[in-house]
C-alpha cells in the first residue's frame, strides 16, 4: 500500500513540476490565477524564470523522495532527511492547507480574486490531499 501511495504522490509532484517547467519555457496556459493579489484590480506580480525553475526542481525532488522512502528507487539519504523528511513535508502541506489567513489556504480572507477562487477550488484541497497521503505513508512506515 505504501508503494501505491508513494507512486501517486510522485505522479502528482511530477505533474506539478512539468507545469512549472512549461511556464519556465514560456508557456502561458494555466498562468491566470496562480499568484495571489490583494484585489481583483491588481495584476499579479509573477515570479521570473529562475524562481519558477527552482520550484519545478523542488517539486520533482519531493516526488522522487517519496519513491526513495518506499524503496522503489534506491538511494542513500542523509540520516536527518531519512528520519524527518516526511514529517517536514507533512508540515509544509498542512500549513499550506490552513494558509496564511490572508491570501492562501482554507482560512484566507481575500477570496474574491482569481487566485482566491482557484485556491479554494483546487490548490488548498490538493494540499489537503497531499497531507493525508503523506500521513498515510508515515503510518505505514
Amino acid at each position: 500500500m505504501a508503494k501505491i501511495i508513494a507512486t501517486l504522490l510522485f505522479l502528482i509532484f511530477l505533474f506539478l513540476s512539468l507545469i512549472h517547467l512549461y511556464w519556465v519555457f514560456g508557456g502561458k496556459w494555466g498562468t491566470e490565477g496562480v499568484y495571489p493579489t490583494p484585489d481583483v484590480q491588481t495584476p499579479p506580480k509573477n515570479p521570473g524564470m529562475l524562481p519558477t525553475l527552482i520550484v519545478a526542481i523542488g517539486l520533482f525532488s519531493c516526488g522522487v523522495f517519496y519513491l526513495i522512502k518506499v524503496k522503489i528507487i534506491f538511494a542513500e539519504l542523509p540520516l536527518w532527511l531519512e528520519k524527518y523528511g516526511l514529517w517536514f513535508l507533512l508540515a509544509i502541506f498542512a500549513v499550506r492547507t490552513i494558509g496564511d489567513f490572508k491570501y492562501v489556504g482554507f482560512f484566507k480572507k481575500i477570496k474574491n480574486t482569481r487566485f482566491g477562487q482557484n485556491d479554494t477550488k483546487y490548490f488548498a484541497p490538493l494540499c489537503l490531499i497531499i497531507s493525508f497521503l503523506i500521513m498515510f505513508l508515515l503510518l505505514l512506515n
